[in-house]
Order: C-alpha cells, then sequence, then structure tokens
C-alpha cells in the first residue's frame, strides 16, 4: 500500500535532508578531491551501506531498543565518537603536502580503506538509527506494514543519498589536479580534519533522544 501524496512528502523531506552538509559529505568530497573518482565511489558506498544496515536495524525493532536503552545508546555513541575524533585528528595534525593519486587510485588497499571509512562512519553512530525510529514512521501509511514499508522508505533513503554523492562527485573531481597541490591538500586535510572531530565532539556531548 503506498500513498502517493505521504510518498512525495516523504522525498521531499529526505531529500532536504540529504543535501544538509554534514560529515558523509565532507568524507565523499574530501575523497573526490584528493583520491579520484573510484575511491569516492566507494566511500559513499560505505555510507550508503551503513545507512541501510540502520534500516534493517529499525525494522528489526534495534532501532527503538537503541532509543529505549540509554547504555546501549551512549556505548555506540562514544564509539563513534572515538572513531570520527581518531579519523579526523589524523588529517587536522597530520595533514599531507601531497597526494599520489596514481601510486594508489584502483589499488586494492586504498579502495578497502575508502569504503571502511564511509561505512564505520555511519554504523557507528546511532543518531542514524534514532532518526529512523522517528523521522520514517511518520510517513508510513495507515494500514501499510510499520516495519516493512519503513525499510523500504530507508531503501528509498539510500538511493536518494547515492544520486546526491554522484551529483557532488561529478563536480569536485575535475578539480582534483588544482586541489591536489601541497598547500590546498593540506588545507583540505586540515578543514576536513576539523569538520570531522567537530562532529565527534558534537556526538560525544549530546544526550539520549
Amino acid at each position: 500500500m503506498i500513498d502517493l501524496p505521504l510518498l512525495l512528502a516523504f522525498i521531499a523531506a529526505a531529500s532536504l535532508l540529504t543535501v544538509t552538509p554534514g560529515v558523509d559529505t565532507a568524507i565523499v568530497l574530501r575523497t573526490a578531491t584528493l583520491e579520484g573518482r573510484r575511491q569516492a565511489v566507494l566511500a559513499g558506498a560505505g555510507i550508503c551501506l551503513g545507512c541501510l544496515a540502520w534500516g534493517v536495524a529499525v525494522s528489526l525493532g534495534l532501532g527503538a531498543l537503541l532509543q529505549a536503552s540509554e547504555l546501549a545508546y551512549t556505548v555506540v555513541k562514544f564509539a563513534g565518537a572515538a572513531y570520527l575524533i581518531w579519523l579526523g585528528s589524523r588529517l587536522l595534525f597530520r595533514p599531507r603536502a601531497s597526494f599520489d593519486k596514481g601510486a594508489s587510485e584502483g589499488t586494492p588497499t586504498g579502495n578497502v580503506q575508502a569504503f571502511w571509512r564511509g561505512l564505520l562512519t555511519n554504523l557507528l553512530n546511532p543518531k542514524i538509527g534514532v532518526f529512523y525510529v522517528t523521522f520514517l514512521p511518520q510517513f508510513v501509511p495507515l494500514g501499510a506494514d510499520v516495519a516493512g514499508y519503513s525499510f523500504f522508505l530507508a531503501c528509498l533513503h539510500v538511493l536518494l543519498t547515492l544520486a546526491w554523492f554522484a551529483v557532488l562527485i561529478a563536480a569536485t573531481v575535475p578539480l582534483g589536479k588544482l586541489w591536489r597541490r601541497p598547500a590546498l591538500t593540506r588545507a583540505l586535510d586540515r578543514v576536513t580534519g576539523g569538520v570531522l572531530v567537530a562532529f565527534g565532539v558534537r556526538l560525544a556531548t549530546s544526550s539520549a533522544p
């Protein structure tokens, strides 16, 4: 059962939330600019898989548990905050002067790192699970299976996110040669690192909903 007006309202709201700048956008932009298209796509795929995993968790009721259990929320929250602060600190305090794209683009190690960077960023953020629990049910039609339809909406959100990442990557990759200049490479690393640390601190100091 699909309520078209309600579905269109969800698409509009989810699209707005998707394009709002955040840690996911920062990771994809930096990866596309300094590491190239392939690794940016893999980072985006990892981010979206993390969202999809939270969608599955919410449909199975784990998201509600996260919302109800302060201990579970706190454990995941601090793990996610620690990861973001660690990742951001490396970029902030040890920025690279150059990025040898030809030596790393397409290598198994670089590809795996890009994918896991995106995946862990979302898997270790409990706010995504709580967000799905509170946001998705508002767009479930009366009479529909809440779990199944919520997962459908989560998949739709993932598709919107993939489309947005595709736009970001297409727009950013052509600027790669400019941004790979030593001074700009260091600046971009520091800016991205600062953003990640800020989000990590914000996550660590946030209270359970």
